[in-house]
């Protein structure tokens, strides 16, 4: 995928090395390192720089990444998609629940990967598929793609310093009590499985979720649910922790009467932009499978 991304040099920034000024972008040193490969990547005011010259107030510097390479092990799949906000840097889906978000052995052509390698093989561009908020098979809701190394190495790391906020819905049978609070249980992998997940006080990895109550209805509650940390299946094992286990999780609450998958959805996601800064914000509303229960 190309893009070329302009900055205007301001005084602060006056005497930094390009690579420096980069860095502070957001640029990894793997970002660097790839971009020096790129023919003419780096204009400043329209002449060919180098990572090691300094620019001046009022300059205009020119990033052009070129990136010609595609996943090579994701083949593309007609795939419709709910593409809810789409620029040069990112893309915003709306996932159903049932799709996965990468190809596996046993589902190698239906996946959200497969989708967007057809939708921009359709463009014309190559595609190095970067999710940077996974969600699982049947959990429903928005993820944000990113297009390029570039924003794809700044969503990460905004990932890693829980720039990211990530809000989900969920549906749990009983009304939850307390209404609200953080529940803080480190996860390990289950011994015995390579799926499945467990609370582990002693060997576990930090696991922090915020929860709210929004609503009591129909003998369930609709929980608000917010990630600091993003462990697999967190949500799901701490709700069942709480005494609330998500309705219709095959893994670790099989109550199917209202739902055949876990009642859970990616609802918001709220992030600054990674080239621009921008704040970002983004709704998904509850599906129709998890409506109906209430």
């Amino acid at each position: 995928m190309n893009r070329t991304i302009i900055y205007h040099i301001t005084k602060e920034e006056e005497g930094l090395r390009i690579e420096q000024f980069l860095k502070r972008r957001g640029y990894s040193s793997q970002n660097i390192a790839l971009i020096k490969r790129m023919p003419k990547s780096i204009l400043v005011n329209g002449n060919h720089y180098y990572m090691r010259d300094t620019v001046s107030a009022g300059d205009c510097l020119c990033v052009q990444i070129q990136e010609t390479a595609c996943s090579e092990k994701i083949p593309p799949s007609e795939i419709p998609l709910n593409i809810v906000y789409e620029d040069e840097d990112i893309i915003v889906i709306n996932k159903p629940a049932g799709l996965p978000i990468h190809p596996s052995m046993n589902n190698y052509t239906c996946s959200l990967a497969n989708g967007l390698a057809w939708y921009y093989r359709k463009q014309g561009k190559p595609f190095i598929f970067r999710c940077c908020n996974r969600l699982d098979r049947d959990t429903s809701g928005l993820t944000v793609v990113a297009k390029h190394l570039v924003s794809g190495s700044v969503l990460s790391a905004m990932t890693c310093r829980h720039q990211i906020l990530r809000e989900y819905l969920a549906i749990s049978r009983g009304k939850v009590s307390p209404e609200s609070g953080t529940i803080n249980a480190p996860l390990a992998r289950k011994p015995g499985t390579i799926i499945e997940r467990t609370i582990d006080f002693e060997h576990g990895e930090h696991a922090v979720t915020h929860y709210n109550l929004l609503k009591y209805e129909n003998g369930h509650s609709l929980v608000s649910l917010c990630l600091e940390t993003g462990r697999t299946h967190q949500i799901r094992i701490h709700m069942k922790h709480l005494g609330y286990p998500l309705i219709g999780d095959y893994l670790y609450n099989p109550d199917m009467k209202y739902i055949g998958r876990q009642a859970l959805h990616s609802h918001r996601l709220s992030f600054p932009h990674p080239i621009t800064g921008k704040h970002m914000e983004f709704c998904a509303p509850l599906p129709d499978d998890m409506n109906s229960v209430l």
